[in-house]
């Protein structure tokens, strides 16, 4: 459960926050509240693109690459 709602805040700040300007906080909760009802109105599933063995070895490729010494910078890897 905590997974489909963490996508739906995604989408939220994918079309309200990253595709929308604001000139204040009011403005921003206002159009957030219409988002909200429309989608109250019309929800969508969301779909997965992906299994979940494509997902866990995309994970387990970045999560190599991030864990990589050779890519800690210098300093980082000086003191440590």
């Amino acid at each position: 459960m905590a997974n489909l709602v963490e996508r739906w805040f995604a989408e939220l700040a994918n079309r309200k926050r990253r595709r929308s300007s604001h000139r204040s906080l009011a403005d921003f909760e206002t159009d957030v509240r219409a988002w909200t009802e429309a989608w109250n109105d019309d929800p969508k599933p969301f779909a997965w693109t992906r299994t979940a063995d494509e997902i866990l070895n995309s994970l387990a490729t970045y999560c190599g690459r991030t864990n990589d010494s050779r890519l800690v910078p210098r300093h980082a890897a000086l003191n440590g």
